[in-house]
């Protein structure tokens, strides 16, 4: 039987619509992955699983808190495994506060930021295998607190005008860059 969790979700991914063929080919593919394994969420489906990240930016929507990836050695927005949990922004939420000791954070919206697939390199035994990302955004208070954790080298506040040298031009944190200035020029043209 599939649960409420797993048909929300479902239906957001459903909804989602986006301006980049590469995430409308990635919908297609994440309504598949759910839809046919019911271990999806869970580490022993080698392939491929659900993970869940935030994209952290601050108040002005000029810079994004990222993570020196320990593992992977590149910044990277926070996020995780699911591990089982179906609830996947909650599993965001809680990777985040992991990751950067910021308490009390919450979701700037309910609904998906931005979707990824990408390829994890095989390490220690682990297959390679794909991390299928469904990503949420977050705005915070540059001021906040934060805490370094052993999954990360370190953790910066990157200014998104730096986000291609500093991340290799990764394509997907490029994608969060482009769709952050984008929501703060809509917000800056309904200022007066």
């Amino acid at each position: 039987m599939v649960s409420d969790t797993r048909k929300r979700l479902l239906a957001s991914l459903v909804a989602y619509e986006s301006d980049y063929p590469a995430e409308m080919a990635f919908k297609r593919r994440f309504i598949e992955l759910i839809e046919n394994h019911d271990n999806c969420f869970e580490r022993s489906l080698l392939t491929r699983h659900i993970t869940g990240s935030v994209w952290i930016v601050d108040e002005s929507f000029s810079a994004a808190f990222m993570t020196h990836h320990a593992k992977l050695n590149r910044w990277l927005q926070p996020g995780g495994h699911a591990d089982g949990d179906e609830n996947v922004s909650r599993v965001a939420l809680k990777e985040a506060l992991e990751e950067t000791g910021m308490a009390g954070l919450k979701l700037y919206s309910d609904q998906i930021f931005d979707l990824d697939i990408h390829v994890i390199p095989e390490r220690k035994g682990i297959p390679q295998h794909e991390h299928f990302d469904i990503r949420y955004l977050i705005r915070v208070d540059r001021n906040t607190p934060f805490q370094l954790s052993d999954e990360s080298n370190e953790l910066a506040w990157l200014p998104l005008d730096k986000a291609a040298q500093e991340t290799d031009d990764n394509k997907s944190i490029l994608r969060m860059v482009e769709k952050t200035k984008s929501i703060s020029g809509k917000m800056s043209a309904h200022t007066y």
